[in-house]
C-alpha cells in the first residue's frame, strides 16, 4: 500500500487528520518513505549528539510547495515506530524557506499533537507550547539542514488556522497532481 496516498481523514472542525511517522523521536537515523517501492528507506544519519526532538513524518494525500507530502512534527508521550499511522490534532506551523544549490523552496513544518496523548492533550495551539521548545525545534531544522548542505530559515510561526489553510492547499495540490 502506498502510504503517501492513504486518506488524510481530515476533520476540519476538530483540526484532526492522519499522519505517517517516518522518523521516531530520539533517532539519529533519518528515514524517508519512498512511494515507488512502498517502503521506508534510510535517508541519512544525523551527526553525533543530534537526534529528532519529536516524531517526524507527513500528512498523506497532500503535496507541499517542495513537491513532497506536507511535513509534520508530532508531540506524543512516547516515540512511535517507523511507518506508524496515527491520528493527530494540528496546532500550528513553523513556516520556513529552504535553500539548496541556490534554489529557494518553501518547506514548512506543521506541528501536531497525537490525539492519544496524556502529556499534550491540553494543547490546541502552538501558542500553548513553551516558546523555548518551539524555538529549539526550529533550531533543530536549521542544524539538520546545515549538516546536509542546505540552508533552513524560519520565516514565521503561526497557529492552527494558518496550518489548516496550508493543509487545505496541500490537499488541493495533491488532487491536481
Amino acid at each position: 500500500m502506498n502510504l503517501s496516498r492513504l486518506s488524510h481523514e481530515l476533520d476540519k472542525k476538530n483540526r484532526e487528520c492522519r499522519a505517517v511517522v517516518e522518523t521516531p523521536k530520539g533517532r539519529r537515523n533519518k528515514f524517508d518513505y519512498d512511494p515507488e517501492i512502498e517502503a521506508f528507506t534510510l535517508g541519512g544519519l544525523l551527526a553525533e549528539g543530534l537526534s529528532f526532538p519529536f516524531d517526524f513524518g507527513f500528512i498523506p494525500s497532500t503535496v507541499g510547495q517542495d513537491g513532497d507530502p506536507l511535513d509534520v512534527m508530532i508531540l506524543m508521550d512516547e516515540p512511535a515506530h517507523v511507518g506508524c499511522v496515527l491520528q493527530i490534532r494540528i496546532v500550528g506551523v513553523i513556516e520556513a524557506e529552504q535553500t539548496e544549490d541556490g534554489n529557494k523552496t518553501t518547506n514548512n513544518r506543521l506541528i501536531g499533537v497525537a490525539v492519544h496523548s496524556y502529556n499534550h492533550e491540553h494543547i490546541h495551539s502552538i501558542s500553548e507550547i513553551n516558546r523555548s521548545i518551539v524555538d529549539q525545534v526550529g533550531e533543530f531544522f536549521v542544524t539538520y539542514n546545515k549538516s546536509r548542505g542546505k540552508r533552513f530559515k524560519v520565516t514565521g510561526i503561526h497557529g492552527p488556522s494558518r496550518a489548516m489553510k496550508l493543509i487545505n492547499e496541500g490537499i488541493k495540490s495533491f488532487k491536481m497532481k
